[in-house]
């Protein structure tokens, strides 16, 4: 299998094998170790901001509102990123089922979402009264946005009620 996984592994083992040959020889300056520390680094870092962004994604997004929302449970939802891992615009097929929850005007209610393993991974804030138009954030920006408080995150959970 090949692919951005695979390139980034196959890249830090490359930079493992090196960092060993240097501090092995000794011969290495302070500034080449240092050097290497940053090549190191910098790859873990890209690494895992790519693999976080590639977690997430449209249909992530579209299945986890639904299963984090009591009211929306079995509604199919539609999803159109606006920010890549971040921020999504969302539809489901069906208004909230009215005998799980009873609000009349949706709009600006906040529920979590939830992922495959049932914990919380964000948030979506309604836009419009039936409850079918949502903005979903993920991660610290749901946080941000007021929807869910930090220590929920990552939390397992069930689906929410209002």
């Amino acid at each position: 299998m090949t692919g951005p996984h695979t390139d980034l592994r196959v890249l830090g083992d490359d930079l493992e094998r090196a960092a060993r040959r240097d501090l092995a020889s000794r011969r290495g300056t302070r500034r080449r170790r240092i050097a290497m520390g940053a090549v190191a680094a910098a790859v873990l870092v890209s690494g895992g901001a790519f693999a976080a962004s590639r977690l997430v994604d449209e249909h992530t997004v579209a299945v986890s509102l639904p299963a984090g929302t009591a009211a929306l449970l079995g509604s199919t939802a539609t999803c159109t990123e606006l920010r890549p891992g971040v921020e999504y615009r969302c539809t489901v097929d069906r208004p909230p089922d009215a005998s799980v929850e009873h609000i009349d005007d949706w709009t600006g209610t906040v529920e979590p979402t939830l992922d495959a393993a049932s914990r919380v991974n964000g948030g979506c804030r309604s836009e419009n009264a039936a409850g079918t138009a949502w903005r979903c954030y993920v991660g610290r920006e749901a946080v941000r946005q007021g929807i869910v408080g930090q220590d929920f995150l990552g939390q397992p959970a069930g689906p929410g009620r209002g």
